[in-house]
């Protein structure tokens, strides 16, 4: 019990840290230094942050292969389209990624950016 409580305390601890990761713009983050980075990030498949929220992700829910990237997003892998990946150095220092859901389907991925995997 002492463990599930001491669990509980460290996830609420880090959830203001993961907040400035969510990144569309509706003026939370209007005086964010990544502000500016955060509105001018787009992929080949368009702006990122008008259309769909950001989220951070953990190593373990992505990874590459053959110079080619996958998400796990919903219960399942998938791939990210290579016209998703975002080229631009990753400020955030974050995985991040753009789904987008369309008639309660799979997410089509909108952005993505590769961080480190820790």
């Amino acid at each position: 019990m002492r463990a599930l409580f001491s669990g509980v305390l460290v996830v609420l601890g880090l959830a203001p840290l993961a907040a400035p990761l969510l990144a569309r713009d509706n003026g939370r983050y209007a005086n964010s230094p990544l502000h500016e980075w955060f509105d001018s990030l787009r992929s080949a498949r368009g702006p990122c942050c008008s259309d769909a929220d950001g989220t951070a992700v953990s190593g373990a829910d992505w990874d590459s292969k053959d110079g080619h990237y996958r998400v796990y997003l919903g219960g399942e892998w998938i791939d990210v389209p290579d016209e998703a990946v975002i080229k631009a150095p990753n400020l955030a220092g974050r995985t991040m990624v753009w789904p987008m859901y369309q008639d309660g389907k799979r997410p089509l991925i909108r952005c993505f950016i590769p961080g480190p995997m820790i």
